[in-house]
């Protein structure tokens, strides 16, 4: 954790009345193979230091097995949203972390990987590459099934990559398949397949790449098939809100979806056929839990465990009976982030604009200058979130560079910056003019969350104008979920009244950020282009980075430009929290435990309640 200075009084004083107002106070796939997680000393007990602060070391991220299971039994899994889940259930098309928790049950890849992210030979697909690396084969194995019978086959994963390719394809999916040979041809029609993928069989799928990558092993193959006969003859631009994937959707995975009550709950049954076995539990039911009732229904027993525990209510509750809770360090990391032009649907690229409110990156530093956010982690996480440095989060920790200091806290430097790029308070009112002296109103979009939220969302508000700069909440309210990011142009439809916004993501296994911010991927949502970035990236996954001591050098110094350009600035790492009850068996969060969900188990007929 980097150190800052000490607030001033005027802020400390603020972020104190807005915790004092607190009552009490989010991609990821499955833990995927096979080594232990790491277990904390049995019985030990999560404790605070002398200054409040817990430390995500404490935790284990693997449940400790006590009692003897049941035959079957049923799970109730808590999604902790304040708002619905959209319903786009099928991995080609899903674009938000609700409806990927909803995924997680009952489909998944055909690939694995290992506790260092490196696919593995065992998921239900192996694969084999050439000696240069550029060609992979694939084998399906034979005992892989979608939920309807037929077999998961080649033709499905092309027919994947042909969706995702097509001129409709209305998800955001389209820069993940861009290294493929022919695929640039496919995407723009001038041909009418793919020439880099070949249906050996039934079971056997050969992919050639432009260039050879460190990152095709990690997380840079496509590895979702899309079944074929249910949707090829559904034209591309309505597979997304088809009844195939919105209210009955398959999968391959260890449970099938049963019913949906759309947006609030799904029920899951047990998948005989899933080709690891067939899972310990009979059913499991899904359903949406607002972030403000999480702890009853803990304590209630109403629900075994939750996505996503919010770690602001962890101090109240850590003695809570019934439940041990885990921990990880989480793949994401939460951001500031500008918006500096919109999304060109028609190129599918970004379409900067040098006119934009936030294009001065003097202002961009000036309010990453000017927000504390290592006392925000204490103060309002306990130190289960910290200071958030440069864009590749400990996760990572092989290629983040814990040497990079970030931009610290410095309110001071933070009107010299603006003073000097000439946003100037003209009037004398305290809050500065934009360069011609024309008033400054920046538009901030943050999301509703739990009760943390909006004092969050004040404190950084409040910060901005410590330093002179007027910033007012979008439409003077916090965003749901599916708004906010509609807003900032998950569909490719920017709302140009956001100027500023607030949000987070889950990385993926492999480190290139190019997903995030390529000037060709619909997830640069600050629309921000760079010609030192777009170098930058390229080199990432070039053949020279095969060396990691080359990959980090490049790692480091993408690191270093986006603290330099502020396109967007982190602010807090993670720490993942997940109360699991007791009666709950086989359960971990995180990678590399190789416990899998069709491992869960139960030793009574009900979750436990507190005493």
């Amino acid at each position: 954790m980097v150190g800052k200075k000490s607030a001033s009084k005027v802020l400390f004083a603020v972020l104190l009345v807005l915790l004092l107002a607190l009552a009490a106070c989010n991609k990821t796939e499955d833990a995927k193979p096979a080594d232990s997680g790491d277990k904390k000393e049995e019985g030990k007990k999560e404790e605070a230091k002398d200054d409040g602060l817990y430390s995500i070391e404490d935790f284990s991220n693997v449940k400790t097995n006590e009692g003897e299971a049941i035959e079957g039994g049923a799970f109730t899994f808590g999604l902790v949203s304040d708002t619905a889940f959209e319903g786009t259930l099928n991995w080609n098309f899903y674009s938000g972390d609700p409806d990927s928790q909803v995924l997680e049950w009952f489909d998944e890849g055909l690939l694995t990987w290992d506790s260092s992210f490196v696919y593995t030979n065992d998921g239900a697909a192996t694969y084999e590459s050439s000696e240069d690396g550029r060609t992979f084969t694939f084998t399906i194995r034979d005992n892989v099934n979608w939920h309807d019978g037929k077999p998961v086959t080649a033709e499905d994963w092309l027919f994947a990559h042909e969706v995702i390719g097509h001129a409709d394809y209305d998800g955001p999916r389209a820069g993940d398949v861009l290294n493929i040979v022919g695929m640039d041809e496919f995407q723009a029609g001038t041909s009418d397949t793919i020439s880099g993928i070949e249906v050996v069989s039934d079971k056997v799928l050969k992919i050639t790449y432009k260039e050879a990558t460190p990152s095709l092993i990690t997380g840079g193959i496509w590895t979702y098939p899309l079944a074929k006969h249910i949707f090829g003859d559904m034209p591309v631009k309505d597979i997304s809100s088809s009844p195939e994937v919105r209210q009955k959707p398959i999968g391959f995975g260890p449970f099938k979806v049963d019913t949906i009550v759309p947006g609030e709950s799904v029920t899951f049954t047990k998948n005989e056929d899933y080709w690891r076995g067939a899972p310990k539990l009979d059913t499991v039911t899904l359903k949406v839990i607002n972030p403000n009732v999480v702890v009853q229904s803990l304590k209630k027993g109403d629900v075994d465990t939750v996505s996503d525990f919010p770690v602001a209510q962890f101090p109240d509750n850590a003695d809570m009976s019934n439940v041990e809770f885990l921990g990880a360090v989480d793949r994401a990391y939460s951001y500031v982030g500008f918006k500096l032009g919109s999304w060109d649907k028609e190129k599918k690229v970004v379409k900067p604009n040098p006119d934009a409110k936030m294009a001065d990156v003097n202002l961009r530093k000036a309010m990453w200058h000017a927000v504390d956010n290592d006392t925000v982690g204490k103060k309002f996480y306990h130190g289960l979130r910290w200071a958030a440095t440069t864009l590749i989060p400990p996760s990572h920790p092989e290629y983040h560079d814990e040497t990079n200091p970030g931009t610290p806290y410095d309110p001071e430097k933070a009107k010299q910056l603006l003073e000097d790029a000439g946003f100037k308070d003209v009037d004398g009112d305290g809050i500065r003019e934009d360069k011609e002296g024309k008033p400054l109103v920046i538009n901030y979009a943050a999301m509703s969350g739990d009760d943390i939220a909006e004092p969050l969302a004040q404190y950084y508000i409040q910060a901005w104008e410590a330093v002179g700069l007027k910033v007012q909440l979008l439409d003077g309210r916090l965003q749901e979920f599916n708004t906010f990011y509609e807003g900032v142009g998950q569909k490719g439809n920017d709302n140009p009244d956001i100027d500023v916004y607030a949000a987070a993501w889950g990385v993926g296994i492999d480190v290139d950020p190019s997903g995030l911010y390529a000037n060709n991927v619909l997830y640069n949502f600050s629309r921000w282009e760079n010609e030192e970035n777009d170098r930058l990236l390229a080199e990432g996954i070039s053949e020279e980075a095969f060396d990691v001591e080359k990959r980090k050098e490049i790692y480091n110094e993408w690191q270093q430009l986006m603290s330099e350009e502020v396109p967007v600035f982190p602010t807090l790492y993670r720490a993942a929290l997940v109360p699991v009850n007791n009666r709950v068996l086989n359960y971990a969060i995180g990678d590399g435990t190789g416990i899998y969900r069709s491992d869960i188990e139960v030793t009574a007929d009900k979750p436990f309640a507190d005493k």
